[in-house]
């Protein structure tokens, strides 16, 4: 292929891309901005309610231009904006429940202050749950952006289909993986590297169920996988640090992994591994 040639395909691409897409900058700083209005204060505070409203409808105006670009029909952008908007309330509310879940069950946090400004665990589970708004109402793309970018800057990959219970609470989260069809209970604890993931699944069966159910009070601690749609960990488990499931486990299990421990010296050298980074 020639550089003329490479040059049109890529103009009809993007410009294929340009009417289809909203404007990826305008989207990751909308939900900084929205983030930003729940649960960080500016360095110069509203001196009335008034003042908040004046930026609620702001961000509501910039909302509905994004939702545009991906419904290309005003009516349905401003519905979409109107529905979204109203659910902000009971979104904040699920919200600040993770953040008192966070203070309670971390010993480091000292209050929801904290929580709030300087978790990622929580950021991540913010713009998940305002994604997850979108997703339901049908809205591509915007929820995807939004949670890309939460992953981007926190190492936490949540996906808008997943379904997370009430008080839910991350700690630490990078590496953290949560796939589209995850159901998740209520008072669920999860640590860093956990994946629920699916197992190997055929394209045409992309809208069955391919992720995990985690029930409620369970906790999953460090490095550990659990893969597939029909695996359901029971209510109470506790799965522990670099477990590998790929079946279901009853209520009140206590699934660990073993390690062995070899003395060098007892144990032919032929038989140690030797690592080379």
């Amino acid at each position: 292929m020639n550089q003329q040639t490479f040059i049109k395909q890529l103009f009809i691409q993007n410009s294929k891309a340009f009417s289809t897409f909203p404007d990826k900058e305008l989207a990751e700083e909308f939900i900084d901005q929205l983030f930003d209005f729940l649960f960080l204060p500016k360095s110069v505070k509203h001196k009335q309610p008034s003042d908040l409203e004046k930026e609620f409808e702001s961000l509501k105006s910039h909302f509905s231009s994004l939702v545009y670009d991906v419904l290309f029909d005003g009516q349905k952008a401003q519905e979409a904006t109107e529905e979204f908007f109203n659910e902000i309330p009971a979104l904040f509310s699920a919200l600040i429940k993770d953040a008192e879940a966070i203070l309670h069950f971390d010993p480091a946090a000292r209050s929801i202050e904290e929580v709030l400004v300087a978790y990622p665990g929580f950021y991540a589970t913010a713009i998940y749950r305002l994604s997850h708004q979108l997703h339901k109402q049908n809205v591509k793309i915007l929820p995807r952006l939004f949670t890309e970018y939460a992953h981007s800057k926190t190492g936490i990959d949540i996906h808008p289909g997943a379904i997370i219970g009430n008080s839910f609470f991350i700690d630490h989260g990078t590496g953290i993986v949560i796939g589209e069809t995850t159901v998740i209970g209520n008072n669920v604890k999860i640590y860093q590297g956990v994946t629920l993931g699916a197992l190997n699944v055929a394209k045409e069966l992309a809208k069955t169920k391919r992720h995990p159910t985690i029930e409620d009070n369970v906790i999953i601690y460090s490095g550990a996988t659990i893969l597939g749609g029909d695996t359901i960990i029971g209510k109470d488990s506790v799965i522990g640090g670099n477990v590998w499931l790929t079946y279901s486990v009853p209520s009140f299990s206590v699934v660990y992994h073993k390690s062995e421990i070899a003395v060098k010296d007892k144990i032919p050298m032929e038989n140690v591994l030797n690592f080379v980074i």
